[in-house]
């Protein structure tokens, strides 16, 4: 499998547990396009996911790609 570089969340916290490391590379399906990102946007629902304040509303399996 082939790996990507993105930013990862493999624990909660503030922004120093925020890491930038390869990561397997999706596979697109059927019907499905594969995009390279070159730049993203943070928005405050970002921030509190990486800090476990949705955790119990919105359970994310880490580590996990904001």
């Amino acid at each position: 499998m082939s790996t990507m570089k993105a930013v990862r969340i493999h624990r909660y916290g503030g922004p120093d547990i925020l890491k930038y490391e390869d990561a397997p590379r999706p596979e697109a399906a059927e019907g499905e396009a594969l995009v390279r990102v070159h730049a993203a946007g943070v928005n405050p629902l970002d921030w509190k996911v990486r800090e476990g304040y949705l955790q119990t509303m919105i359970p994310y399996a880490l580590p996990m790609i904001p």
